[in-house]
């Protein structure tokens, strides 16, 4: 397994982590004995970074990664978790986000409980709360690394500006932010910082949840639960237009003998030693393919055809609902 080190001084990790979100919530129906084996067989093939949060499945994920890491050594993982988005049982479009000192305690001793584990290698803010000063939020997690519950902390969607004082505060290991050929938001100022400040940036969504495979045809093929129901970037004309965009990036990826996921995460891999990706799937089998992506190699050519292909800001379409895009780059 190829390695990759979180930030300027942070441990070495596998080039590519196991987004598990997908395993519990947002993308259709559970299978948590495929997810199970799924996770089981990315530590078999080398894979040992693992990324969960405390909100998908209102915990059920947690509980779903403990269940898989109870039979494996717990040095061979390095452990990904979040806390912040407050979600709503009742209703899907409810979100708060709380950074308050006291929520990042209880938040971090649920987790742990949860996953089975005594210490979060990397704890993350899922997303900068407005209403609580960064320092404080950070000062409290800052006091779980103290307390042996945490051993890095990061960052999730956050701007330059909060990395800046969050790093005043307590070394940021890595920031966590959506990242791919069809999201760039991350080129616009925030690689350079977590550069300057030696913050690794871990990439999720690198695939574009999912629609970057060339896997996804038609709207009506997501079930009613599917969190991508309501993303503007599948609806409507946006569906058509960033359909023509991937079925341009498979033209190319047929050329190279490789998949359009793997032409994708391989794009994702050569924008910078310091960035991993994490794409999620519940399935062995497109795990396999994923980590294909480590043997393809793009030249300064392929990337200049896929840069004119997939141009910046080329995507159709908001990446969040307009209400949940007020929560990123904060």
């Amino acid at each position: 397994m190829k390695q990759r080190a979180l930030g300027k001084n942070g441990p070495l990790l596998s080039a590519l982590g196991l987004g598990c979100m997908g395993m519990s919530d947002f993308y259709g129906a559970r299978d948590d004995a495929e997810s199970i084996a799924t996770l089981h067989h990315a530590m078999d093939r080398g894979l040992t970074f693992l990324d969960t949060a405390d909100m998908y499945g209102f915990g059920d994920n947690e509980e779903l990664v403990g269940r898989a890491l109870k039979d494996r050594p717990r040095q061979s993982v390095f452990l990904a978790t979040k806390f912040g988005i407050v979600r709503s049982r009742t209703d899907a479009t409810v979100r708060g986000i709380n950074g308050r000192p006291e929520y990042v305690r209880a938040a971090c001793d649920a987790s742990l409980r949860r996953l089975g584990v005594d210490v979060i290698d990397l704890y993350y803010q899922h997303r900068v709360d407005p209403a609580t000063p960064i320092e404080e939020t950070v000062g409290a997690m800052a006091g779980l690394v103290r307390a042996g519950k945490v051993r890095h902390l990061g960052l999730s969607e956050a701007g330059a500006d909060t990395l800046r004082r969050a790093s005043k505060v307590h070394p940021i290991a890595a920031l966590q932010s959506e990242y791919s050929l069809w999201t760039r938001d991350p080129e616009e100022g925030i690689l350079a910082t977590c550069r300057e400040l030696g913050i690794g940036f871990v990439a999720y969504s690198p695939l574009g949840r999912g629609f970057l495979t060339g896997q996804i045809r038609r709207f009506e093929d997501f079930s009613a639960d599917d969190y991508r129901r309501l993303s503007p970037r599948f609806q409507g004309e946006n569906f058509q237009r960033n359909l023509d965009l991937v079925q341009q990036v498979g033209q190319l990826a047929a050329a190279k003998g490789c998949t359009p996921g793997q032409l994708a995460l391989a794009w994702v891999l050569a924008q910078g030693a310091d960035i991993i990706p994490i794409p999620g799937t519940k399935r062995r089998t497109y795990l396999d393919e994923n980590l294909g992506a480590l043997d393809v190699t793009l030249t300064p050519a392929d990337l200049a055809r896929i840069d004119a292909i997939f141009p910046k800001d080329a995507a159709a379409g908001l990446r969040y609902p307009e209400a949940m895009m007020k929560a990123v780059g904060r």
